[in-house]
């Protein structure tokens, strides 16, 4: 028997009463108060057992290199999903999703330089651009609570922690970079089973990359994520180190393509797909 899901606490400067529409709100209620505008912050915690994504929008002329590169680092890019050339809509990981509007927030690139970041991105679309789907971590975080794991960021309100490292991916084309890692605060005796139970789930990062030591993965502060917001670390407690699908976005920083489109990080796709169906 699971123990009962803890209250994430409200990220600050969401309303009250959008929060809390959120937190009863099925995957395809979140979706649209999403879209209308009601929503915009990290999304850990809510609709537990359904799976969250990342996501990567490229032109065409650089989608199938990234598609290649995908295929070649499965672990911080698990594909979900991908479009059709100049499609909004997603098929397979939800019913009417839009890419476009969907995601809390999002970020442009252009030329691997960041030079806006917005709420949806219906003024950027192009109809060239292919949408990536990618599995996110946060989708296991309800399975680790329910085995008695607490998730930091959301006792604290705040977005997961996530950091650049120096593991390097392995290139494809155009598209070359290091991963990036979210982290998460782990009791010494909790470990293995936080490993064995993100492990169960590939397609959402699967298992740790890391224990312990974050400079040997290149982490010179771990008080300072490179994105996301720190968290507390108790003692008797270790860092463990998952790949994340923020690294397309360090990908994009490192190739330069003259386009993208990302989410912004922490800021999920929550889809109807649920985890127990990722496993294996």
């Amino acid at each position: 028997m699971g123990i009962e899901m803890p209250v994430p606490a409200k990220p600050e400067g969401v309303d009250a009463e959008v929060w809390e529409q959120m937190l009863h709100a099925t995957p395809a209620e979140a979706r649209h108060l999403i879209r209308e505008g009601k929503f915009a912050a990290p999304t850990s915690g809510l609709c537990p057992g359904y799976a969250q994504a990342n996501l990567i929008i490229l032109p065409r002329e650089q989608a199938y290199d990234f598609l290649l590169f995908a295929q070649r680092n499965p672990k911080p890019c698990p594909i979900l999903e991908v479009t059709e050339v100049g499609e909004r809509m997603t098929h397979i990981c939800a019913k009417d999703c839009d890419v476009a509007t969907d995601f809390p927030g999002y970020r442009i690139y252009k030329d691997g330089v960041m030079v806006d970041e917005v709420d949806d991105v219906v003024d950027y679309w192009r109809d060239d651009l292919v949408a990536f789907i990618i599995g996110c971590s946060f989708s296991f975080e309800s399975e680790l609570i329910e085995a008695g794991i607490e998730m930091r960021h959301n006792t604290q309100g705040r977005n997961v922690s996530m950091y650049l490292t120096n593991l390097a991916c392995e290139p494809a084309g155009s598209m070359s970079g290091n991963t990036v890692v979210s982290m998460r605060p782990i009791p010494y005796d909790q470990v293995v089973k936080a490993v064995q139970i993100s492990g169960a789930i590939p397609k959402v990062h699967g298992a740790p990359v890391h224990i312990g030591d974050p400079s040997v993965i290149g982490i010179k502060d771990i008080a300072k994520p490179d994105f996301g917001d720190p968290v507390d670390i108790n003692p008797g407690e270790v860092p463990v180190f998952w790949a994340c699908g923020v690294t397309p976005q360090s990908i994009v920083m490192n190739s330069k393509p003259p386009f993208a489109i990302t989410h912004a990080p922490g800021y999920m796709l929550i889809t109807d797909t649920k985890n127990v169906d990722l496993k294996g």
